[in-house]
């Protein structure tokens, strides 16, 4: 198993803090996102790791680290970053995480355990942080929902939390048959479409593709940065010696 994290991006919302950085650069109790990532993945296991980059690429060579650089970053969406490892994902099993986020290695160990070509993870616990994220948090979920374990709707905007089961986390499982699939619905896209693509939006084309996707749940113990006000909420909890009320244990350097 080979782990991959998609850290192309810049972190706009992140305004002074990622002028001079990629958003995965940020620090959070004392360590880089990416410090956090890395340390979970190899906890889980996953050794062998590789970083896509792309805004201010060249800061993670201070990691001991193989890059695959996505020189098209600024003008393309998280799939553009994924599609530079396809060499990794065509010949190995990859767990892949987003640049943004920090999670328990035991989620990635219940990610990978699993035998579907295609899965994803998600937060049942997901309304609790979402509520001291945002004053509504159906301004910012999405719709998702599962049927015998496997993913049937993602992405959509909701007006109803019913619709709502967990939230997708940024961690996905790809073996080579699955990511053989994905290519597959990708060749039907031209370049520029292949751009405009996020995740959720390629996972919601798969489920009409009729193209399997397992998902593991989880309760809480995982966070995504997304502007400066996270930033400042899960300081101040950390702060306090708190977190939500699931297990999290942070380390600092």
């Amino acid at each position: 198993m080979k782990g991959i994290i998609l850290a192309a991006g810049r972190g706009s919302r992140l305004n002074q803090l990622t002028e001079n950085q990629p958003k995965p650069l940020v620090k959070l109790a004392g360590k880089s996102l990416f410090a956090w990532q890395t340390a979970a993945l190899k906890a889980a296991g996953i050794t062998d790791l590789t970083v896509i980059t792309g805004y201010r690429g060249e800061q993670f060579g201070n990691y001991d680290i193989p890059q695959i650089h996505n020189p098209h970053w600024a003008t393309s969406n998280m799939v553009r970053s994924l599609l530079a490892a396809d060499d990794l994902l065509q010949q190995d099993e990859c767990v892949v995480s987003y640049g943004d986020i920090v999670y328990h290695p035991e989620i990635v160990r219940k990610l990978f355990a699993v035998t579907a070509d295609i899965a994803i993870s998600y937060d049942t616990a997901w309304l609790e942080l979402w509520s001291q994220r945002f004053e509504n948090p159906l301004t910012d979920a999405e719709s998702f929902y599962t049927e015998n374990g496997h993913l049937v709707d993602i992405g959509r905007s909701v007006i109803d939390i019913s619709e709502i089961a967990g939230q997708y986390m940024g961690l996905l499982l790809f073996r080579p048959k699955g990511w053989l699939k994905v290519k597959q619905l990708l060749n039907e896209y031209t370049p520029r479409q292949i751009d405009t693509l996020d995740m959720t939006t390629l996972l919601s084309r798969l489920i009409e593709a009729q193209v399997a996707i397992e998902t593991v749940a989880c309760k809480g113990q995982w966070l995504e940065l997304d502007d400066l006000e996270d930033l400042a909420l899960y300081k101040a909890k950390l702060n306090q010696n708190i977190f939500w009320q699931h297990d999290w244990r942070w380390s600092r350097e």
